[in-house]
């Protein structure tokens, strides 16, 4: 296997294979968000309300694909990775197809709760693959490259609702996403596995660990290093605004006036504009802002978020004659991009290699189950509070609240930031030393 330390020079089959995970990733979104890009068409289809809605995208979803992550996590760090994703992607896809048949909550709320089992896998087995064909000083990059997949997910599945939805019906488009689905899964069979890499300053490869051992690594570097904990804390806050951001297709057709179609093909255009936009800032910006400054990508991070803030508040209080209502809408895709590469190419530096896949599942279950778990069901509840007392506009005033509450993330990405070096080279001082 190479080393952390090999020439800076990545193959072209590396960037080949970061172009497929990218699709993988992709495709999970697509598959992910296709419930709330339809939200106008499922909700009255099923008789939904907006509490019923958060749970389908909310907690329904995320407890199962949180916790099934960080034992998926585990899995890929000690098993073939390849047929993992291989065997994650076959199931969802079969449970997105499954969804099509809903005709009640209960009906939807089955095939929900266990398609997050099979979504689970992919991340984490994604971005220790990466960590192994990527040196470090470009983990960023690669991280940042692979999470497009997030925005580009986002915007095709609201491309699907708004242009094939109305001619084919929500139904139909969840069956062809199910099959497309299940041809990748059987390519992924045939993937080989890659070495897995040991980190600058090792003085050999690390062994293969049992399940115990790799949670007791994972609790140690938790215990040891602030900027680990800071940064996925500034990333569960984060989410809260994302979580509540499922209803954004119900607030823009239900309280801003638009076309349920219209305004779901205009989201998907400026998502996909802007995510690719803030995936290159985030990723290709934070390395550039590690070499020049030595601060970890979290700062980075912090002063990003601190400049569209403003944007962020702006997009939600406006009306939509305002210039600056598309502005912030837009502005809102850049930061959700930006988001993913800085951070965690963060976490995978901070921690040993041999957990890296262990870390990310373990961040990924914070980020949904905590992160997205209380920005979704609460937007829900305060929604159908407002409705219940006679409101308009609940919301509005649910997502303006989260975005609030989601700046909290800067202070906390700031001192990430400020941590990051001092606890890296303190990691590599033990991995060198044989302590880790």
């Amino acid at each position: 296997p190479s080393s952390d330390s090999s020439p800076e020079r990545v193959e072209l089959r590396h960037y080949a294979f970061l172009a497929l995970l990218t699709l993988l990733n992709v495709m999970n979104f697509v598959d992910r968000q296709a419930l709330p890009s339809f939200a106008n068409f499922i909700v009255p289809d099923l008789g939904l309300s907006a509490t019923d809605f958060s749970y389908l995208t909310g907690i329904f979803f995320t407890f199962f694909y949180a916790t099934a992550g960080l034992f998926t996590g585990v899995l890929a760090d000690l098993f073939h990775r390849p047929r993992l994703i291989a065997a994650g992607l076959g199931v969802w896809s079969v449970l997105t197809a499954a969804t099509g048949h809903a005709t009640s909550f209960g009906t939807i709320a089955v095939p929900r709760l266990l398609i997050g089992v099979g979504e689970s896998v992919l991340t984490p087995t994604a971005m220790s693959l990466i960590s192994d064909r990527f040196p470090a000083s470009k983990l960023g990059f690669a991280s940042g490259v692979y999470y497009m997949g997030v925005p580009l997910g986002i915007g095709t599945s609201l491309l699907i609702t708004g242009y094939l939805g109305p001619a084919l019906g929500w139904r139909y488009c969840f069956y062809l996403l199910g099959a497309l689905g299940l041809v990748f899964a059987a390519f992924m069979l045939f993937v080989k596995e890659t070495p897995r890499r040991r980190p600058a300053g090792a003085t050999q490869a690390a062994p293969r660990q049992s399940l115990g051992q790799v949670v007791a690594t994972l609790g140690r570097a938790l215990t040891s290093s602030p900027a680990l904990v800071c940064t996925m804390a500034g990333g569960v806050v984060f989410h809260f605004i994302l979580g509540a951001a499922a209803f954004d297709q119900l607030w823009l057709a239900g309280e801003r006036g638009f076309d349920r179609a219209e305004i779901a093909r205009i989201g998907g255009w400026i998502a996909l504009s802007g995510g690719v936009l803030g995936n290159l800032l985030g990723g290709v910006g934070s390395d550039w802002f590690l070499r020049r400054t030595g601060l970890g990508r979290p700062m980075f991070l912090a002063l990003l978020l601190a400049f569209f803030a403003p944007l962020g508040f702006a997009y939600r209080m406006l009306d939509p004659a305002s210039a600056w209502f598309w502005v912030g809408m837009f502005a809102g895709s850049v930061q959700l991009g930006m988001f993913y590469g800085p951070t965690f190419s963060s976490v995978q530096e901070l921690v040993p290699p041999n957990i890296r896949a262990t870390v990310v599942g373990f961040y990924i279950m914070l980020l949904n189950v905590v992160g997205l778990g209380i920005g979704n069901t609460g937007a829900g509840m305060i929604a159908d509070r407002v409705k219940a007392a006679g409101g308009t506009d609940g919301f509005s005033q649910a997502l303006l609240f989260f975005t609030a509450l989601s700046m909290f993330a800067m202070p906390l990405f700031w001192y990430a930031g400020r941590r990051f070096a001092r606890d890296r080279d303190a990691l590599y001082a033990k991995l060198a030393s044989g302590a880790a």
